[in-house]
């Protein structure tokens, strides 16, 4: 413990702290140290990129599944939970080994799945911000004429495929919100907080999300999507690492993916 400067003694009503005896009493004037700040929680940077790898390979091959059983009639339930397992399966696997692998086995902790009744304000300001860094980007694209190909432009031409719809609606709006979340602001993300500065790790894990939902069948139109969501992904692990927990990010990504679902399916990007 450093020494105190004359005249300052150990405050007696604050154990935690000092106060100024000026001879003859104690005076008003009081100092309490600065609590150093908590780390942000890691995982080993193996975790970061074992997650990006699984869930890369898994999006890819439920997207071709997808459309191989999309003529079929089956139950709704059935689509969502093939392609739930298959998209997104073995990437929370991989999150959930690395937790007991690497981190305390906790799985929620760990990757910071949890939520506070305030985030249902942080949510939507989240979404906002979100919403910002996408007009911003798409202004860009715009005046530099980057090729850009929304990833639901062809959504209204199902509408006749009621259970491709509606798998798609469930695996947006709920299932792609947690389980995208986990993967790259819970476990890519603190994977890259062990060896990176925030503003790395949350630059880098953006950008994965960004290349993330690349597909051949969009061709050149991958770069404008791809920077579109890098920016948004960018935005929502810097609102993960602010707040150290990942619901506001869930909300936000929820919102975002219902509204793009809403306008897809109106036909208006058919008129486009």
């Amino acid at each position: 413990m450093l020494p105190t400067p004359t005249g300052w003694f150990p405050d007696p009503w604050n154990s935690a702290g000092v106060r100024y005896w000026d001879g003859r009493a104690w005076t008003g004037y009081v100092a309490a140290p600065v609590p150093a700040p908590i780390p942000h929680p890691t995982l080993p940077i193996r975790a970061a990129w074992g997650a990006v790898i699984t869930i890369l390979v898994s999006v890819t091959a439920s997207r071709y599944l997808l459309e191989s059983i999309s003529g079929f009639e089956w139950p709704i339930a059935v689509y969502v939970t093939i392609l739930t397992i298959v998209g997104y399966g073995p990437a929370l696997l991989w999150c959930w080994y690395a937790s007991r692998r690497w981190g305390t086995g906790r799985f929620r902790a760990d990757v910071g799945f949890s939520a506070r009744w305030v985030d249902a304000g942080w949510g939507p300001i989240t979404w906002g911000a979100c919403l910002v860094a996408e007009i911003a980007v798409g202004l860009l694209l715009v005046v530099t004429k980057i090729p850009f190909t929304s990833n639901v432009r062809n959504v209204s031409d199902f509408h006749v495929d009621r259970g491709y719809v509606v798998s798609l609606l469930v695996l947006a709006v709920v299932a792609a919100p947690i389980c995208e979340e986990i993967v790259f602001r819970g476990v890519v993300m603190r994977g890259l907080l062990s060896r990176n500065g925030a503003v790395v790790a949350v630059g880098v894990q953006g950008v994965l999300f960004g290349l993330a939902h690349f597909d051949p069948v969009r061709g050149t139109g991958n770069i404008g999507l791809i920077l579109v969501l890098s920016s948004v992904g960018c935005v929502l692990g810097g609102a993960a690492f602010l707040v150290r927990r990942l619901a506001p990010t869930m909300i936000a990504h929820a919102i975002l993916n219902a509204i793009a679902m809403a306008i897809a399916l109106t036909g208006w990007f058919s008129t486009r």
